[in-house]
């Protein structure tokens, strides 16, 4: 049964070459681009991929990825994440047969590299997440953030991860949370979530510090743990900061 692999990207084309480079064994590939203005369509392009242009949130984008796939099984993958060849064996495995197994998607675990060091603490491992889905049996992927897929069946685990390089460097660190952080913002506004006042910004930077710190113990993966840590206070911080404002008529 034919694979295809369905790549969400924008001003990808850093970490596009290696994602596509460890999908190129799939029947076929489809990029789903938000409008890039640096390299990622020629890329893209290099490796055969299926072009096309949609500017609209995750889960619509997942969704107009899979309209436009052919194969009967649907890989998911973010630019920076990469098909381990170990993994990439186990897909084979998994979707040549055209028996009825009752395993409608798989859920495939994540080895998160962060600031070059592969995190075992803090929350990050395991790290599954549903990627690979029949395609008859996908109803549709809701959500704008952490968008999560719809299947109508069963859901199994594939034993071996695929790898996630992300947070290279402080500076993508700072830009991400600035951008993701606003559309967290907006949803929690809308979902009329209760006045920020003083006391609540230490409440959520202490339970972002008690789950990594504390209950995941994030600090044993060394400095970059400290890190991860200290980040993942300062990106929540700044969620609810956005929120304030909106609360407050600041910012709309």
């Amino acid at each position: 049964m034919k694979v295809s692999v369905i790549v969400l990207t924008k001003e990808s084309a850093s970490v596009l070459g290696d994602c596509l480079e460890s999908a190129k064994w799939a029947d076929e590939t489809v990029v789903v681009d938000s409008g890039s203005r640096d390299a990622t369509k020629e890329i893209a392009q290099k490796y055969n991929a299926r072009f096309f242009n949609f500017e609209k949130g995750f889960s619509q984008k997942r969704n107009f990825g899979a309209q436009k796939a052919r194969g009967e099984w649907l890989l998911y993958l973010d630019s920076d994440e990469r098909i381990t060849p170990l993994l990439r064996e186990e897909i084979k495995k998994e979707t040549k047969t055209t028996k009825d197994t009752g395993t409608s998607a798989y859920a495939i675990t994540r080895r998160n590299i962060l600031l070059g060091r592969e995190m075992k603490y803090g929350g990050w491992w395991p790290d599954y997440v549903v990627r690979l889905i029949k395609k008859t049996r996908l109803k549709g992927w809701k959500g704008e953030v952490h968008e999560q897929p719809q299947v109508d069946g069963e859901v199994s685990k594939l034993k071996n991860p695929m790898t996630h390089i992300s947070h290279r460097d402080i500076g993508e660190m700072v830009e991400k949370t600035n951008q993701w952080s606003e559309i967290e913002a907006k949803l929690l506004f809308d979902s009329n979530h209760p006045k920020m006042t003083w006391w609540r910004f230490f409440s959520v930077a202490f339970r972002e510090f008690w789950f990594r710190g504390v209950r995941k113990l994030g600090f044993l993966d060394g400095v970059e743990g400290v890190i991860e840590i200290v980040y993942q206070m300062f990106s929540r911080m700044v969620t609810y900061a956005k929120l304030w404002e909106m609360q407050e008529g600041r910012k709309k």
